[in-house]
């Protein structure tokens, strides 16, 4: 299980980095190895000819240099940042292939669960209940709660306070995502199933440089089709073992291949629908001299996904004809205010937010001011500008319980029997039913934690389920979880355990829970097939190797501040692949690349 979701770090870190990671996998096959690219060792890979593949990456090279498929490359000067520069983005320079029937219904999935969040955010005694071990370890959560609660349930400062927070809309750009799965009941047939690895609820990002890898594998596998017919096939086999024949003649030829992802026509179409709300609500349409009301994106400083970004906002202006202003949350405090009288978001140049779109925000280290917001020395302005944003009338995407109903402490305590079911009542069971049966094993580590949850922090402790699960924080962007050897360590060296007079095993023994560890969630770990890939990094072929791959479902969501739904679909998909050894996943972050589904 991994974190993947943002365009954070502001740094696309290169392959080059992670090659010792990557080469301790090795094995004595040579055909699995993980093959590193350098001028004395030309990369080979099985079953495309070397004539081919160098065909492919020139290919792969001129379509993202056509159609945008490119990553900034960071500054190193403020001087130097005035001159941009680009690079392809990191990509997989094929498709893998992907389980036709888990792939649909991973898209069903998607309007199901962006109900769920919109549901979850407005349920205060459940985000309370549910996070009040985490606000007591993590600082950054707790800030979330405090203006949670204060602005939506009218704690400490009374219900004047958020009162246009409340009327507004809420937007969800949400993104589910999902590993195949081979679970111990399964092994005999051999087949996969969808399990989620987390609900990315803020700045779920790459849904623009995905859909442009979708179209150049698209393209590829068409215009090379009889030359990656072996390689193709063999990742089916990989994936679909004995049914791949049996798929082959379904019948189902024609959706067999690279599916085309709707994001940049869905995606732009929910923020529209929550622009154009606005305006029926707030903006008087008889005033001529009325400026049109824009989308604000808020941003990290020196951000290097720009273009991922600019794609959105591109489809944003040609479709629908809206604008986008692009700031820091530090610009913000500095040049957005709010009216008291009406809740008006306005912009110091003129003209008002109807929108507020966030690609930062989701980490501390978006507010580096720290927290501290009572002073007037320049400190906490960060949480200052978001909490001026939260408190107006413009739709936020996300708003703040939707931003708090994505964090792993909510997803590990829907697991548990009955909290889904919660939020939906019995006559949507079947919708209750089939979000079930997405969750992985998830284990509380805090003052909750039941007998369940213990059992599976002994097996760590005691066994050998430091293998079989992977401790995760409350955190975006990639990087921060614990696997193996660390896994272990860190779990022992914030527990208690008492052993005289106990088995050896460790199955009767007192295990005491440090609270610190109440801002973690222990995740049962996913083994998905491993797919022959070859990897891209500015360009140029870096490695060829088994990889594993993890899909993200878009989704789209706009409801009212009274709950009702005005818009809810599937919005797209990626795919993001990542050398076997290599535990983390994040493409901003340097561990993984921007792949497709090939559907089989």
């Amino acid at each position: 299980a991994h974190n993947n979701n943002n365009n954070n770090n502001n740094n696309i870190r290169t392959y080059s980095s992670i090659k010792s990671t990557i080469l301790q996998t090795k094995g004595n096959d040579d055909d699995d190895d993980d093959t590193m690219s350098d001028e004395s060792n030309p990369i080979q890979v099985s079953n495309i000819q070397s004539r081919t593949l160098e065909e492919l990456v020139e290919y792969a090279s001129s379509f993202s240099a056509a159609n945008g498929l490119q990553v900034e490359v960071p500054g190193g000067s403020d001087d130097a940042r005035t001159k941009k520069s680009y690079v392809t983005a990191p990509i997989s320079l094929l498709p893998q292939a992907y389980p036709m029937s888990e792939f649909r219904r991973a898209t069903t999935l998607a309007a199901p669960f962006n109900e769920l969040v919109d549901r979850i955010g407005r349920d205060g005694e459940f985000l309370k209940d549910t996070l009040r071990d985490v606000r007591g370890v993590d600082e950054y959560t707790g800030k979330l709660l405090d203006l949670y609660e204060e602005i939506y349930l009218g704690e400490n400062k009374g219900m004047e306070w958020g009162k246009h927070a409340r009327n507004a809309d809420r937007l969800g750009i949400l993104r589910s995502d999902y590993m195949l799965h081979q679970s111990a009941n399964s092994n005999e047939t051999g087949e996969y199933s969808l399990k989620q690895v987390e609900l990315n609820t803020i700045a779920s990002s790459f849904a623009g440089l995905a859909s442009t890898v979708a179209n150049l594998h698209g393209f590829l596998t068409r215009r090379k089709e009889g030359e990656l017919a072996n390689f193709l096939g063999e990742n089916e086999r990989a994936v679909m073992g004995d049914d791949v024949e049996a798929v082959s003649n379904a019948g189902n030829q024609l959706e067999r291949g690279v599916p085309e992802s709707p994001a940049m026509v869905r995606i732009p179409a929910g923020i529209a629908a929550a622009h154009d709300r606005y305006r029926e609500r707030f903006v008087d349409a008889s005033d001529e001299s009325a400026r049109q009301p824009v989308v604000l994106f808020v941003v990290q400083p020196n951000e290097t996904n720009t273009v991922d970004q600019r794609l959105l906002e591109f489809a944003l202006w040609e479709r629908h004809r809206i604008p986008v202003v692009r700031m820091s949350l530090a610009e913000i405090h500095a040049r957005v205010t709010l009216d008291e009288d009406d809740g008006r978001l306005a912009l110091d140049g003129g003209g008002e937010v109807s929108v507020v779109y966030f690609r930062a925000g989701y980490a501390p280290t978006d507010y580096p001011s720290g927290y501290d917001t009572t002073t007037a020395n320049g400190s906490g302005i960060e949480w200052l500008a978001r909490e001026r944003l939260e408190r107006g009338i413009a739709a936020k995407c996300p708003s703040m319980g939707y931003h708090l109903a994505g964090t792993k402490k909510v997803q590990q305590e829907l697991a548990r029997a009955g909290a889904v079911e919660r939020f939906f009542p019995r006559s949507e069971g079947d919708e209750a039913a089939g979000i079930r049966t997405a969750f992985a094993g998830l284990y509380s580590l805090g003052d909750d934690a039941n007998g369940e949850d213990m059992a599976a922090v002994r097996e760590v402790l005691f066994g050998d389920g430091r293998s079989r699960y992977v401790l995760k924080p409350q955190r975006e962007g990639g990087g921060y979880n614990y696997y193996g050897d660390d896994l272990a360590a860190k779990l022992r060296d914030n527990c208690t355990v008492t052993t005289e007079g106990k088995s050896d095993d460790g199955d009767e023994a007192d295990v005491e829970l440090s609270p610190t560890l109440s801002e973690f969630i222990l995740m049962e770990r996913l083994f998905p097939p491993q797919q022959r890939a070859i990897l891209l990094r500015n360009g140029q072929v870096e490695g060829t190797g088994m990889t594993i791959s993890e899909l993200g479902c878009f989704g789209t969501i706009v409801a009212s501040g009274e709950g009702d739904v005005i818009h809810n679909e599937y919005a797209g998909f990626l795919l993001r692949t990542k050398f076997s050894g290599v535990d983390e996943g994040g493409v901003a972050s340097g561990f993984a690349t921007l792949s497709s589904p090939y559907l089989c």
